[in-house]
């Protein structure tokens, strides 16, 4: 191919766009990343609802979470869904 001509032009141009998009998807990547790093909007030590600590004091209160048998940590979806009387 000669130097110059509209190929070799082509090419060059593609490589320079190359080179200014990789540190911006550099910085989008971390910014993505450094939002795991924040304080998580809902602290499981505050009431979920309204009616948390009504449960509580009354002895009705179901945790969040419960341990499988093998010691998994599961969404206590059960016991925070049950219909009490």
């Amino acid at each position: 191919m000669v130097p110059g001509t509209s190929s070799s032009v082509g090419l060059e141009t593609a490589e320079r766009s190359r080179r200014a998009i990789a540190p911006a998807a550099l910085v989008c990547c971390l910014v993505v990343l450094a939002g795991g790093c924040a304080k998580p909007l809902l602290s499981p030590t505050e009431p979920r609802n309204q009616y948390s600590r009504y449960d509580l004091v009354r002895g009705q209160f179901a945790p969040q979470y419960v341990e499988d048998e093998f010691g998994r940590r599961l969404p206590n979806l059960r016991g925070r869904l049950l219909v009490r009387d």
